[in-house]
């Protein structure tokens, strides 16, 4: 129902910055969407949340990222960014774009409140020493 779109991942520098863009889109009109995040993931490891905003809250982030990205939303867009800057080696992971509840209108426009999760292909943010 909802496809999320990552973009904006690449190879950096230490010390470089990258910022990804996120834009939830469907079939359905998409009225409010409740959390948007990023989430990370290295090959072996658990994925492990890196920022989350939820819609008008105050955005929680993971201690290594604290100080150094920044999660910005634009819901006239449902797009979520991720500004990303001092990256270092161990950044390097896919990022995940996450969206979590919210309400959307069926054709006859019915509002329908949910609390689905869904994610995003991942993009690769790289780091070179």
């Amino acid at each position: 129902q909802v496809q999320l779109v990552e973009s904006g991942g690449g190879l950096v520098q230490t010390g470089g910055s990258l910022r990804l863009s996120c834009t939830a889109s469907g079939a359905i009109k998409i009225s409010r969407i409740d959390d948007m995040g990023w989430y990370r993931q290295i090959p072996g490891k658990q994925r492990e949340l890196v920022a989350v905003a939820g819609s008008g809250a105050t955005p929680n982030y993971a201690d290594s990222v604290k100080g150094r990205f920044t999660i910005s939303r634009d819901n006239t867009k449902n797009t979520v960014y991720l500004q990303m800057g001092s990256l270092k080696p161990e950044d390097t992971a896919v990022y995940y774009c996450y969206a979590k509840g919210g309400t959307y209108y069926l054709p006859d426009d019915t509002p329908v409140v949910h609390g689905m999760e869904f994610w995003g292909k991942g993009t690769l943010v790289t780091v070179s020493s």
